[in-house]
């Protein structure tokens, strides 16, 4: 079983992104903000991270950033999520996340994409 690391500032976001991700059939671990994503990845060595960008504390960008001059961390695959698509896209992308997706998340997508990720 795929363990992904959730990353959401938003408490009931992230429980629902849980509940879908339990559904497809993956381990889940949750972190509420950038700083805590780190120390978690750190630790569970997820196979994926799903990675909010708009966050408190550490936003998803720097989170993305530090977790690519980690050795440990450098080749799991980050997915972003935002609403402010325009805005993030290329940031993401340029702090190394490997695909951004807008919310609000099509959860059969975001499957395939993480399959796709995790196969890669």
């Amino acid at each position: 079983m795929a363990k992904i690391l959730i990353v959401e500032d938003h408490t009931d976001i992230r429980k629902m992104m849980a509940i879908y991700l339990k559904m497809f059939k993956y381990e889940v671990i949750e972190a509420a903000d950038g700083y805590e994503a780190v120390e978690k990845a750190l630790k569970h060595k997820p196979d994926a991270i799903l990675m909010d960008l708009a966050m408190p504390v550490l936003d998803g960008v720097d989170s993305a950033r530090a977790m690519r001059q980690s050795e440990e961390l450098a080749d799991t695959p980050i997915v972003c999520i935002t609403a402010y698509m325009d805005f993030y896209d290329q940031r993401a992308k340029d702090a190394g996340c490997n695909a951004v997706l807008q919310k609000p998340i099509d959860f059969g997508q975001l499957d395939s994409l993480l399959k796709e990720h995790i196969a890669a």
